[in-house]
């Protein structure tokens, strides 16, 4: 097995040279020296033993990810967005864990990575209550919110990036509006997350605006979770009755993602009713399956690959810089026109429910 002692035989180096190149510590190295360190590791294919190195630093190249659950596909595309960006850029690896928004799972996945010799995390939660998060940062972690905003007046203590939930309901909304729908609803799992809650503000603001002339109301379906992280899809199949039969019957419907809406399009269709034909849809995340439902799915795209460089960016930031400013940095979403929003229907050849 190749060690550091035969890179720095080969570049003709000392082993301390070699350890800088590896640690980051070259600025002051000449800019020859530190290409033939570069050669004779890519020559001898020599991987650093991580475990020796976390022991003599107390440290490893790992930055935490905790999501609620990878069963919602935008985690999994927001957690390879990041492992791409942070090994390409910084040489680290992203250590990914699933907390299913359980703040004491949280807790003591604080508490791992911390053994594990992590120093900085993202964190995908929707819990108001960061205490534990607090606690985790007193003890030398550093900490990303991810689509979670600080309480208003309150001082930040740790970076929040997000994106603009309020502009992403606004848009939905205002879209649907924009084809001629005046009755509207969004549809969303029992229980209000901070983006959630955004959204929804956005969704309503859009339908206020138009003086009277759109009406909107929030549909919450049932989850055997607390959150129904897990069961997005399927969820959204089963309110398609709801919303069918709802009175007056919603012609454009948001969701709060666009899982949901893969499930509410599919249960539509099953009530006998056509998109966008009948109803339309707008759902939020811009996934990549969104292109290929059918019809295929409007959505509003939230700039995941940006918002991934920019937490990976100011984690390793902070590592470096601990007292560096904490920060709010958000991102604007935008619309992605597809096939799934039409004009409503006039009434004379809209299907009814179990027709089909």
């Amino acid at each position: 097995m190749t060690t550091i002692q035969d890179v720095a035989r080969l570049a003709h180096v000392s082993v301390s040279s070699v350890s800088n190149v590896l640690n980051g510590k070259a600025d002051r190295m000449r800019p020859e020296t530190y290409t033939r360190i570069e050669e004779a590791i890519r020559k001898l294919g020599y991987r650093p033993n991580q475990a020796a190195r976390q022991l003599k630093t107390g440290r490893s190249p790992i930055l935490g990810l905790l999501v609620p659950t990878t069963a919602n596909p935008f985690f999994g595309q927001l957690a390879m967005s990041m492992e791409t960006y942070a090994q390409q850029q910084y040489g680290h690896r992203v250590l990914l864990c699933n907390t299913h928004r359980d703040k004491q799972l949280e807790a003591a996945m604080f508490d791992d990575l911390i053994a594990f010799g992590v120093r900085a995390v993202i964190v995908v939660s929707s819990l108001s209550d960061e205490q534990h998060i607090e606690a985790a940062m007193a003890r030398g972690l550093a900490v990303i919110s991810f689509d979670l905003g600080p309480d208003p007046g309150s001082v930040i203590r740790h970076d929040y990036v997000l994106p603009d939930n309020v502009a992403a309901g606004t848009l939905a909304a205002r879209h649907l509006i924009e084809y001629g729908h005046s009755h509207l609803a969004f549809a969303m799992p029992k229980g209000l997350t901070y983006s959630r809650r955004q959204k929804i503000e956005g969704f309503m603001a859009a339908i206020d605006q138009e003086s009277g002339k759109a009406s909107g109301r929030v549909v919450e379906g049932k989850s055997l979770t607390r959150y129904g992280d897990t069961e997005l899809a399927s969820m959204g199949y089963d309110m398609a009755a709801t919303i069918v039969n709802m009175d007056p019957r919603p012609t454009g419907v948001v969701t709060v993602n666009d899982m949901m809406a893969v499930g509410l399009m599919a249960g539509i269709r099953d009530q006998g009713l056509l998109i966008p034909d009948d109803m339309s849809i707008v759902g939020m995340d811009d996934l990549t399956l969104s292109a290929f439902t059918w019809p295929p799915l409007t959505s509003i795209c939230m700039p995941m690959q940006a918002m991934s460089c920019t937490m990976v960016d100011r984690a390793v930031a902070r590592i470096a810089q601990p007292d560096l400013e904490a920060e709010e940095i958000c991102f604007e979403p935008t619309l992605t026109i597809r096939k799934s929003v039409a004009a409503p229907s006039t009434g004379r050849h809209q299907s009814r429910p179990g027709s089909r």
